[in-house]
């Protein structure tokens, strides 16, 4: 039997049933790969990305190790698995949008991690996407934090990130759209959207980015969403590094 949608319109919900605000399920794990330095395993929603991050190592002056004025250098490598979308295509080395995200997390890190401590050398960040299902800068973002975390490398905050959207599209000149919150595969083919990365508990923004266009009136409230987003994201997070903490205190002690 054939499930009545009839009573989504009326509730004000989503296709997959969530109001407005809410998040996608959120899963995260710490120390998944024990050959690297750091690494974490994350999912947003059906997004599921694995991080690795190598280093402070020596860097090589033909990766830039011996550039930035004596401080570490960021290096950023996305590899996105064939079978992760609805198409199964590969991705190369050249693509446009990888290439962006790759300059987008190296950047925001850059800023964040304390890389003065490590002068001309370099951290390696390796992402490999494993399933797309909207939000991917974001799980990306969320992903690494986790990683350099684990790593140890130290930084002044967590960056977290979520995406935000408008119900209307661009042409549909719609004074009463709403925003919504952590969007999905579906509704970013559909929908204008934006991804918001901040800074720690408070709403300092350190990434901004926005692939399609929207009428300036919704962007506040697109912002807005975003950054309680973010909030939410790093309450969940914090509480899989404490849980990590907390295991290896038991090991060390018992």
């Amino acid at each position: 039997m054939p499930l009545d949608t009839s009573s989504y319109s009326l509730a004000l919900l989503r296709l997959d049933g969530r109001r407005w605000n809410e998040l996608r399920r959120m899963h995260a794990q710490i120390s998944t790969q024990a050959a690297a330095d750091g690494s974490s395993y994350l999912e947003m929603g059906n997004t599921k990305v694995i991080c690795t991050v190598a280093g402070p190592a020596e860097g090589r002056k033909a990766a830039g190790g011996g550039a930035g004025g004596g401080e570490a250098h960021v290096q950023v490598e996305i590899g996105i698995a064939g079978f992760s979308g609805v198409e199964r295509k590969r991705r190369g080395r050249g693509d446009k949008r990888t290439s962006e995200m790759q300059t987008t997390i190296s950047n925001a890190f850059s800023s964040t991690l304390f890389t003065h401590i490590y002068p001309h050398s370099l951290i390696s960040i390796n992402l490999h996407v494993l399933s797309q299902d909207g939000s991917l800068l974001a799980a990306c973002l969320n992903a690494t934090t986790l990683a350099l975390i684990d790593a140890g490398i130290p930084m002044s905050d967590y960056i977290v990130s979520c995406t935000a959207g408008s119900t209307s599209s661009y042409s549909g000149n719609d004074e009463s759209a709403d925003p919504l919150l952590d969007l999905s595969g579906l509704e970013e083919q559909e929908l204008p959207f934006l991804t918001v990365g901040t800074l720690g508990a408070g709403e300092k923004v350190s990434v901004m980015v926005m692939e399609t266009r929207v009428q300036i009136g919704r962007l506040e409230g697109m912002l807005a969403v975003a950054v309680d987003g973010c909030k939410q994201v790093r309450e969940i997070l914090d509480q899989v590094v404490r849980r990590q903490g907390k295991r290896i205190l038991q090991i060390t002690t018992g």
